[in-house]
């Protein structure tokens, strides 16, 4: 994922505050622990981890997230638990 793209998914979550807890959450279930003792020394999550959500999403490891679809995922994470 470049950095523009992540820019644009962050600012669309941004502008969602009812997403920012649901957000935070996945956050921290897909980073690794411990992650400050490894390459690039960022929380962020593993990259076949990404990779197969890619896959999963768009049949392409190589396809760039689109921001209304991170934000229909947190959605639907959203209503996982607290549905109804």
């Amino acid at each position: 994922m470049t950095v523009g793209v992540a820019l644009r998914v962050a600012w669309a979550v941004a502008a969602r505050p009812s997403l920012w807890g649901t957000a935070l959450r996945q956050w921290k279930r897909t980073t690794p622990r411990r992650w400050w003792r490894s390459s690039p020394f960022l929380p962020l999550p593993r990259r076949d981890y990404v990779e197969f959500r890619l896959v999963t999403q768009y049949g392409d490891q190589g396809h760039a997230p689109v921001p209304e679809d991170v934000l229909n995922y947190l959605m639907w994470c959203k209503r996982q638990r607290h549905p109804g």
